[in-house]
C-alpha cells in the first residue's frame, strides 16, 4: 500500500489543504490508489499537515475509525466534485455542496489575528467542535477558498491535462498544463512516438 509521503506533491498542496486532499486519490501506472485506504494513513495525512494534532485519535473508544475516515475520503469526492464544476463552469450537485456547506457548520472558524517576526497576519481558529469536525472544517473552509479566488494575480485551479491522470493543482503560470514533470514528460514522449509512427 502507498504511503502519504509516497508522491511527488503537485503544484498548490504545500499551500491548499483541499487540493492535498482530493490528491490523495490518483492514479499510479494506470491503478487507482488511495493514500487514504484507512484509518491509519487518513489519520497520519491530517497529523502530517498539521490538521489534527499528533497526539490527537482519529476516533474515540466507541467511535469506529474506519467510520470517521471515511468521513474524510466523502469530503474528498465532494471537493473534487466542486472543482470539476468550477473548471468546466457548471453547477455542482446540491449533495456535494451540502457536504462542504455542513462541514463548515460543524466546527465553524472565526478569523484571528496572529503576529510573528514577518507582522501580523490574518489567520483562523475553530469556534468549537472536536479535533476531527475542526481539521475537516478546515479543509472545507480551504477548498471554499480555492473554489472563490478570481483568477486575477492568483494561480488557477486546473486538473493535469495528461491523459490517465487525475491530479489537481494550482496553477504557476498561465501555460502550465500537468502536475508534475512526470506527467509533462509522458505527454511528450507520447507525442514523440505518434509523430515518429506517422512518418514511418
Amino acid at each position: 500500500m502507498r504511503d502519504v509521503d509516497d508522491m511527488r506533491a503537485a503544484p498548490g498542496e504545500d499551500v491548499s489543504f483541499a487540493v492535498a486532499l482530493v490528491n490523495t486519490r490518483h492514479m499510479r501506472a494506470g491503478t487507482e490508489v488511495d493514500l487514504l485506504a484507512d484509518a491509519a494513513t487518513a489519520g497520519r495525512w491530517l497529523t502530517k499537515r498539521g490538521l489534527l494534532p499528533g497526539a490527537a485519535r482519529l476516533a474515540g473508544p466507541d467511535d469506529d475509525a474506519d467510520a470517521i475516515a471515511e468521513r474524510l475520503r466523502v469530503l474528498r469526492e465532494a471537493v473534487r466534485t466542486l472543482f470539476a464544476a468550477r473548471f468546466a463552469g457548471g453547477q455542482p450537485p446540491a449533495a456535494d455542496l451540502a457536504l462542504v456547506n455542513a462541514t463548515l457548520a460543524d466546527a465553524p472558524l472565526v478569523p484571528s489575528l496572529t503576529w510573528d517576526g514577518a507582522g501580523p497576519r490574518r489567520g483562523e481558529r475553530p469556534a468549537g467542535g472536536d479535533p476531527l469536525a475542526v481539521a475537516l472544517a478546515r479543509v472545507a473552509s480551504d477548498a471554499l477558498v480555492v473554489l472563490t479566488a478570481s483568477d486575477g494575480g492568483r494561480p488557477g485551479l486546473a486538473p493535469c491535462a495528461a491523459h490517465g491522470c487525475i491530479r489537481w493543482f494550482l496553477r504557476t503560470h498561465a501555460a502550465r498544463q500537468w502536475c508534475s514533470n512526470r506527467c509533462g514528460d509522458r505527454v511528450r514522449a507520447a507525442r514523440h512516438y505518434a509523430r515518429r509512427r506517422t512518418q514511418s
